[in-house]
């Protein structure tokens, strides 16, 4: 069995944000990148179904700032190979997105067809969560998304996927193989892996690097300008006995017109 896991890299938005000289894009001289959070359950499902049935796991990541440290742990944890694709602007659209890698996947030798590709539903950057339903369909997989547990039945070619919805609702769905499913959660959290093993995983390289087969095109929509949050005007906190409290509530209403 084949897995393949598509993982991309995010800004840290733990840390302050500013907004570059273009005044179109993220100042990326102090901005640190760190792996998408479901694309980091995405590989550690795709680990667990590997230990469960011996499958081989493939990771692909296109190149962005400190995607090499996430490639290697993806190795040190277990992945068999490793591949950073080139030509990939990390703020490329996700129609651009996904066709590239549309276009690259199907020439990295031994990649496709894979029975199964992983990759987070969706990122904080990629807030519409489309490049992995419109990779799968480039791809001509079914695609079913937030998912958060994966069994499969490889004599049967199927797995039984545990999808989740609005309101802690959960629904299970039986999905011929190959698929593409976009990672939710999973089962466990994602695996610690010990320093050590993954400098001796950068110590052999191991990374794979391939050239995008076609650059992106240009997004249909353009960011004519950006800038941070201007500070408005401030609560004001109601304090006192309930009854109190509800009459100044009241009068706030009757004075803007809504009571």
């Amino acid at each position: 069995m084949k897995i393949l896991v598509l993982m991309k890299m995010v800004p840290d938005i733990v840390e302050e944000l500013e907004v570059a000289g273009d005044g179109t894009s993220l100042d990326q001289e102090y901005l640190r990148f760190i792996v998408n959070e479901r694309d980091d359950y995405a590989l550690e499902q795709a680990l667990l179904l590997r230990d469960r049935l011996q499958a081989a796991v493939a990771v692909v990541a296109p190149e962005a700032p400190e995607v090499d440290d996430v490639l290697h742990t993806a190795l040190a944890k277990g992945a068999d190979r490793v591949i950073k694709v080139t030509g990939i602007s990390p703020t490329a659209g996700t129609r651009s997105t996904a066709a590239a890698l549309a276009a690259t996947l199907p020439g990295i030798h031994g990649v496709l067809p894979a029975d199964l590709v992983l990759s987070g539903c969706q990122a904080i950057d990629d807030l519409d969560g489309f490049v992995a339903p419109l990779l799968a369909g480039a791809l001509d997989l079914p695609y079913l998304g937030l998912v958060s547990r994966i069994t499969v039945d490889p004599g049967a070619g199927t797995a039984v996927v545990a999808k989740e919805y609005a309101g802690g609702v959960m629904a299970r769905f039986e999905v011929a193989l190959p698929a593409y499913l976009g990672i939710q959660g999973c089962e466990k959290p994602p695996r610690y892996v010990p320093i050590a093993k993954v400098r001796a995983a950068m110590a052999s390289g191991g990374i794979e690097v391939v050239a995008a087969a076609s650059p992106p095109a240009a997004p249909p929509l353009e960011v004519t300008a950006m800038a941070k949050p201007e500070a408005a005007g401030h609560a004001e906190m109601l304090e006192g006995p309930v009854r109190d409290v509800a009459e100044k509530v009241a009068d706030i209403l009757a004075a803007r017109g809504l009571l």
